[in-house]
């Protein structure tokens, strides 16, 4: 008899609450939102083209994509993201598709997970 697994990997969450507070005491109530909210737009556009990029090979491209990922989610205390988007750029470098797919993979669900719970936490509106 076959059996077949299905594997469903889940990360726990971490927001760096300090460093959004850190952008609330620097740029105001106002301000802060106004980066955040273009940071999750920005990062979620991002991933986004990650996808597309891996599914059409486009591996320059794809780093580029990944590097600019970093920045942003640092920027809004994403940093398990960043950590990862850090680990598909090292994949592409060395020329890893096998452990690109899967870093890439993570980097989708965490960007995803990311996303939703800072968006809980900010209690912004769409």
């Amino acid at each position: 008899m076959n059996v077949v697994v299905q594997i469903r990997p889940s990360e726990k969450i971490v927001l760096d609450q300090d460093r959004l507070g850190t952008l609330y005491d620097q740029l105001g109530e106002a301000g802060a939102d106004s980066v955040v909210c273009r940071a999750m737009e920005e990062l979620a556009v991002r991933l986004a083209h990650c996808n597309m990029l891996w599914q059409r090979s486009h591996m320059e491209h794809l780093r580029k994509n990944a590097r600019s990922l970093i920045a942003i989610a640092d920027q809004i205390g994403m940093h398990r993201l960043a950590h990862v988007a850090r680990d598909v750029t090292f994949c592409i470098d060395n020329g890893d598709d096998t452990a690109l797919a899967a870093t890439l993979s993570r980097m989708m669900r965490i960007g995803e997970r990311s996303l939703t719970a800072i968006w809980a936490t900010q209690d912004i509106s769409p």
